[in-house]
């Protein structure tokens, strides 16, 4: 089941049309005003969820008048309309007794610092719940690693950024430009950042800590 959340951060809509119609979502859930951003790539959503204060007018009336189900909260609360938009992502595929599938994250990256910071600790929080949430943006895909083994599969020459989120992570890899044997990785320094593929799949291993994969996307010629 193919679950999108799409937040309210830096958007492209012509990529955005691309990616939400290409790629059909069973189910679209906006954080209030990514529902802008989806009404503005010709897309209405499946659920609307936040406090409402960043959506336009004219597209609140749009999702009325489609029928998309409105989760209303007060504008004084505990947790971003983000965070409660995933968390009914989350209990949607609990729901169905899914436990394995991914959650993709659109429009999470950009416009603020402080948000940005917060969708990564989101994620982090998601993975320690056994829930992986893909960060997708044009340039980049990104994901939680927490201690275990997998294949990411990319092109010789391609970028891919390892960023400890614990004080210490380490990390071990085959496939890659700088190779990794059991390397300590520290949330206090750069080491991991625009390591290189060598070959079409690469492997990685992390044996503790938290680990930040930032899959670099290759410009189209």
């Amino acid at each position: 089941m193919r679950v999108i959340v799409l937040a309210n951060g830096e958007w492209d809509s012509e990529w955005g049309r691309s990616e939400l119609t290409t790629e059909k979502s069973d189910l679209l859930i906006c954080a209030d005003g990514g529902a802008n951003l989806a009404i503005s790539s010709g897309v209405i959503p499946d659920i609307l969820v936040g406090d409402l204060d960043s959506i336009t007018q004219k597209n609140l009336a749009k999702c009325q008048e489609n029928n998309v189900k409105i989760k209303k909260f007060p504008s004084q609360k505990d947790k971003t309309d983000l965070e409660l938009a995933m968390e009914y992502a989350h209990m949607y595929l609990e729901s169905y007794g899914i436990s394995n599938d991914e959650i993709f994250l659109y429009a999470a990256g950009g416009k603020r610092l402080d948000h940005l910071q917060g969708n990564i600790a989101l994620m982090l929080g998601f993975a320690l719940k056994g829930r992986r949430i893909k960060m997708i943006d044009k340039t980049y895909d990104a994901w939680i690693m927490l201690p275990s083994e997998e294949i990411v599969t990319g092109s010789v020459g391609q970028e891919i950024s390892l960023i400890a989120l614990s004080e210490e992570t380490r990390v071990s890899s085959q496939g890659l430009f700088y190779q990794l044997d059991n390397l300590s990785l520290l949330q206090s320094a750069t080491r991991g950042i625009s390591n290189v593929f060598t070959e079409e799949e690469i492997q990685l291993k992390v044996h503790k800590g938290n680990l930040l994969v930032v899959l670099v996307k290759e410009e189209k010629q």
